[in-house]
């Protein structure tokens, strides 16, 4: 096997190992086991707080946590997809430019 797939498997499992390892160890157990940041930091805002009254309501709320995991999800396809296509293009051009400078002008 060579270096870089034995280094690219060993990254591999290190993920898997660090997505599979709170799970199977049941932390969060008693919480929601996927609450985001944004609804922890509103729950400790209200128990600190009881008569706290936000600013704004949001414009959109998902029917179901579910759904609000699934757009965030999008969303960050979304943005590592523009991320991919932006590197690509800019690698690309630069390959195109660094070959043009190497041909011998007439």
């Amino acid at each position: 096997m060579k270096r870089f797939s034995r280094v690219n498997v060993l990254l591999l499992l290190a993920v898997l190992a660090l997505a599979v390892t709170p799970l199977a160890l049941g932390l969060g157990a008693g919480k929601e086991p996927f609450a985001g940041s944004d609804a922890l930091a509103e729950q400790a805002i209200v128990d600190d707080h009881p008569d706290y009254e936000p600013w704004f309501a949001p414009i959109y709320e998902p029917p179901s946590g579910e759904v609000e995991s699934a757009l965030f999800a999008l969303q960050a396809a979304l943005g590592a997809g523009f991320l991919g296509y932006y590197f690509g293009v800019a690698r690309t051009r630069q390959r195109q430019r660094d070959a043009a400078a190497e041909q011998p002008r007439e």
